[in-house]
């Protein structure tokens, strides 16, 4: 474990997802990742309970952010960013090919002339490799595609945030047949993050329990590699890349990717207001593909 930082992890049971914090504690300053903002789809209104809570947390620990850290563009809950960016300060960062997905969402939602599909609502896009700061502490963010185009890691101070790339052990991968997923690439990403030292911590941005346990999202690249039910050792490619396109044929489209996505690929944002002050998500009827169980 180590002693240069924090980790803490804050479960949104309605998503499943986990935003963490991480903070150095030389200087007290801090990322936040994936952070939620809550979305009731039935009554069209937005909140702020869950990045309330994170927010409480980096005020009661005097801790100053940084970065506010997206490793993609998620489909199953509305980021947070700006919300934090605005009460917390960081910049909004994400990787480099979230051109690629806002260009093919800009198409599907018909999105209005002035968004620009070219990064440009995020304060910061990561290359590939690329080393940033968290006060003392050096991070280096890691492409991985496969779910996405545009899907990020970032290995900090031992651990390795991984965002939806893999799941904890006895749930698996994730999905790969988003636009612009490739199931080869997904395997050849998680096997990037497996070939890192087996101490490595692994940090998933969801959890999925069974209901043997609670939900859990710490894991390390050792217990992965014995035990994820998707790529553990001695599983191939081709075997992978099978098992995913079948079970991929069987998943509903996630709940909230329609409103998730246009606020997702602004960097947190909403949509622009009309001219009756009030802003509106699009939905596009008979758009996405309907698969057969």
């Amino acid at each position: 474990m180590s002693t240069r930082s924090t980790t803490r992890g804050f479960f949104d049971p309605k998503t499943f997802t986990v935003t963490y914090v991480v903070w150095d504690h030389a200087t007290r300053r801090a990322a936040v990742i994936d952070p939620v903002l809550d979305y009731d789809f039935k009554s069209g209104h937005t909140g702020t309970a869950s990045a309330d809570e994170v927010l409480a947390y980096l005020h009661s620990n005097e801790l100053q952010v940084d970065w506010i850290l997206e490793t993609h563009a998620h489909a199953d809950h509305l980021s947070g960013a700006r919300y934090f960016q605005q009460h917390a300060g960081g910049r909004i960062s994400i990787g480099e090919h979230i051109r690629e997905v806002q260009a093919t969402f800009k198409k599907l939602f018909n999105l209005e002339r002035s968004f620009l599909p070219d990064g440009s609502q995020f304060d910061h896009l990561f290359r590939d490799g690329e080393t940033f700061r968290i006060g003392e502490l050096e991070a280096t963010a890691l492409l991985v595609p496969g779910h996405t185009p545009a899907d990020m890691a970032y290995r900090i101070d031992g651990a390795v945030f991984v965002g939806d790339t893999l799941f904890m052990p006895d749930v698996g991968s994730a999905r790969a047949d988003f636009p612009g997923g490739d199931a080869h690439q997904l395997y050849r990403s998680i096997h990037r993050l497996l070939d890192l030292p087996p101490e490595t911590a692994v940090y998933v941005c969801h959890d999925y329990p069974p209901s043997s346990r609670a939900a859990r999202w710490q894991t390390t690249v050792a217990e992965q590699r014995a035990h994820n039910i998707h790529v553990h050792d001695g599983i191939s490619e081709e075997a992978f890349v099978q098992m995913r396109r079948a079970r991929d044929a069987t998943l509903d489209v996630p709940t909230l990717i329609l409103p998730s996505i246009q606020v997702n690929v602004r960097g947190g944002r909403l949509p622009p207001p009309d001219d009756n002050g009030v802003a509106y998500l699009r939905i596009p009827l008979n758009a996405l593909p309907v698969k057969a169980h």
